[in-house]
């Protein structure tokens, strides 16, 4: 009997050790579980910031776009006023160029009509 109660205490001993194993296996399982719930909660709001990055980017982009389409007309509208200046400048130095002629034509016809005898007394 005694060497049946011995055995049934060592039984009961590595049983109690199996069970205290099993007892800090399954802690530091659920420490592992926790550390990794931790871990994917970082995870998923670091995405959040890169999406909202991303968000920040595409608008400024878009802000940037709308900026050079804006500039792009502007340049638009100044080359198209460029060019009519330039019409503008050609028409008038062709029109001052007629006027003039007309003008040199009419003072020549005028100044031919003062003859003056080179023989005639001073």
């Amino acid at each position: 009997m005694r060497s049946l109660a011995q055995r049934s205490a060592e039984a009961a001993r590595e049983i109690k050790g199996l069970i205290g194993a099993s007892v800090e296996k399954g802690e530091g399982g659920s420490k592992l579980v926790a550390d990794a719930g931790r871990t994917m909660t970082e995870i998923v709001g670091s995405g959040q910031r890169v999406s909202d990055i991303i968000g920040k980017i595409t608008a400024a982009a878009a802000e940037q776009s709308q900026g050079i389409g804006e500039v792009n007309t502007s340049v638009s509208q100044l080359d198209q006023m460029t060019q009519q200046n330039a019409a503008l400048v050609e028409q008038s130095a062709a029109a001052a160029t007629k006027s003039l002629r007309e003008q040199a034509s009419r003072l020549a016809t005028t100044v031919a009509s003062f003859r003056i005898d080179a023989h005639a007394g001073a």
